[in-house]
């Protein structure tokens, strides 16, 4: 009885240390631009743990001179809200899952029977990607909308700098333990 309890108890144990000694997850650094009609509109940007996610919104809030006398015309939230998640991440390659809600404004100009200005139509989009890929020093292009406008987002990511360096410190460490492990 008293063995399997001993045995017990050490079998925990190096369970316990295998555990602690697992690589922290990876850290990328990510940039994240808003392209409208070909021109820079946004710019989102973090640091986010492989696994973890970090959700950030942007307002714009503008407001519109409108009818036959030219007056200003309640205002308008433009909101732009991104969860951006790292799934995967090496010194090679980062795989993002990016969720996007955009409200923006409708290119078109509107008017009255008789001529006068409305004020543009506020647009919501949503939309996800479950895994864009970046290659390490190159930036990946989404296509959120085609046209009416063109909006697109431009992706950059990377390992941090003490992400690289501990996975390079974690894969130097287990080549010299793989074999015991294998």
């Amino acid at each position: 009885m008293w063995k399997t309890s001993i045995v017990a108890v050490l079998l925990g144990t190096s369970l316990l240390a295998q555990a602690q000694q697992r690589p922290p997850q990876p850290v990328v650094q990510w940039e994240l631009q808003v392209l409208r009609d070909g021109q820079q509109i946004d710019t989102f940007e973090g640091t986010t743990t492989v696994g973890q996610a970090r959700t950030d919104t942007h307002h714009k809030v503008v407001q519109h001179n409108v009818g036959c006398k030219d007056r200003p015309a309640g205002s308008i939230d433009l909101a732009r809200t991104l969860t951006v998640s790292p799934l995967q991440a090496d010194s090679n390659e980062v795989t993002l899952s990016i969720e996007a809600q955009e409200t923006f404004e409708d290119s078109a100009a509107r008017q009255t029977d008789t001529g006068c200005k409305l004020p543009p139509q506020p647009r919501q989009v949503s939309a996800s990607h479950p895994g864009l890929k970046v290659a390490a020093g190159q930036s990946a292009s989404w296509t959120i909308v085609a046209k009416d406008p063109n909006l697109v987002y431009r992706v950059r990511a990377s390992l941090t700098n003490g992400a690289s360096e501990a996975a390079g410190a974690s894969a130097a460490s287990g080549a010299s333990g793989a074999n015991a492990t294998n």
